[in-house]
């Protein structure tokens, strides 16, 4: 009997470390399908202004990333969804321009009048953008507005905002850089992460 009793209890473990694992993988599944579900949906609609969130900046060129966010944001302009666009980002390490000055020359050439174009200089990452931003479209009266950014990080982006006490909705990119099985799966892995770790931390 002891015996069987000794035996009965690493398998009772094994069944519990079993079901912990399968609880946790189907979590993790659930907040990627969450994550994905809200990239495919564009929510563009009516908005005092279009957010467009910084991304790399290769001196007075945007990287491929952030030119898909950037004529993404001004197709939205010209269609008439907002008549104002604010581009975010800073300056990367020893850059002449900051993110958000390259996206407004790359609007200027698109035919975008200056005086619809706003911009921040100073945030370096997501939550940065949309602090400053925030700033930016309360010193100018604006209140709801299109966030752009890639599929993959528009939940983040919007779930920011509502802490933020920003009145968004989103836009994805239809044309996200992101494109091959490995860029979109370390893309979804890293913003599986950054949910997790903005539930226990606040973001920079």
């Amino acid at each position: 009997m002891r015996r069987r009793r000794r035996h009965a209890r690493p398998r009772r473990r094994l069944r519990w470390l079993l079901w912990l694992v399968l609880l946790v993988a189907a979590w993790l599944l659930g907040v990627a399908a969450w994550i994905v579900h809200v990239g495919n949906r564009d929510q563009a609609g009516p908005a005092d202004a279009i957010v467009v969130l910084g991304a790399a900046a290769y001196d007075t060129r945007p990287s491929p990333v952030f030119t898909e966010r950037i004529r993404h944001g001004i197709d939205l302009y010209e269609h008439g969804y907002a008549p104002t666009l604010v581009f975010t980002g800073g300056y990367g390490d020893g850059a002449r321009f900051s993110e958000s000055q390259v996206a407004r020359s790359f609007a200027l050439r698109e035919g975008v009048p200056n005086e619809a174009i706003l911009i921040e200089t100073l945030s370096r990452t997501t939550h940065q953008n949309l602090l400053r931003a925030r700033d930016v479209l309360s010193d100018h009266n604006l209140q709801r507005v299109i966030v752009v950014s890639d599929p993959l990080h528009m939940a983040r982006a919007l779930r920011l905002c509502r802490q933020l006490g920003i009145d968004a909705i989103g836009s994805p990119t239809p044309s996200s850089r992101f494109r091959s099985f490995r860029t979109q799966w370390r893309f979804l892995a890293r913003e599986v992460y950054f949910f997790h770790r903005d539930l226990v931390v606040t973001p920079d």
